[in-house]
């Protein structure tokens, strides 16, 4: 058995050891939507001073809220609905992203280049809150 595994059930299978989690900034899904949203921070302050109320503040206000829904999430673990009905918000604030990055491209405020890892970012994002969403028992009290 590989260190870091541990065996399920006597049937041979090996399942990967989950790090101890103490806290949501521990959690891969709340640093990598925060480091995503530092990342449009710094790449917004760019963009034309006529889209700050706009397209500047919509792009830093649902990329934030990603990892303030997790947070949020993680707090309400004890009641499953309520987790999975924060990590929806989350899911849904990050798809919202991926909007203002295909606009801020579109309008040619960001390079596609540079877009389209960001893009993607938060489709790796969306794929770990969805089996959350879906697994929730493997996280709630």
């Amino acid at each position: 058995m590989k260190e870091g595994e541990k065996e399920r059930g006597g049937e041979g299978e090996k399942k990967p050891r989950r790090r101890l989690v103490r806290r949501h900034t521990d959690l891969e899904v709340y640093q990598r939507p925060f480091a995503a949203a530092m990342r449009l921070f710094e790449l917004s302050r760019k963009f034309p001073p006529e889209e700050r109320y706009s397209l500047t503040d919509q792009c830093r206000r649902s990329s934030r809220s990603v990892s303030a829904n997790v947070s949020e999430a993680w707090r309400k673990r004890r009641y499953p609905a309520a987790f999975v009905a924060k990590l929806s918000d989350a899911e849904g604030e990050a798809a919202e992203t991926q909007t203002w990055i295909q606009f801020a491209v579109s309008c040619g405020y960001l390079e596609a280049e540079v877009g389209r890892p960001l893009y993607s970012e938060y489709d790796e994002i969306i794929a770990m809150l969805v089996h959350m969403i879906t697994h929730p028992d493997d996280w709630t009290l």
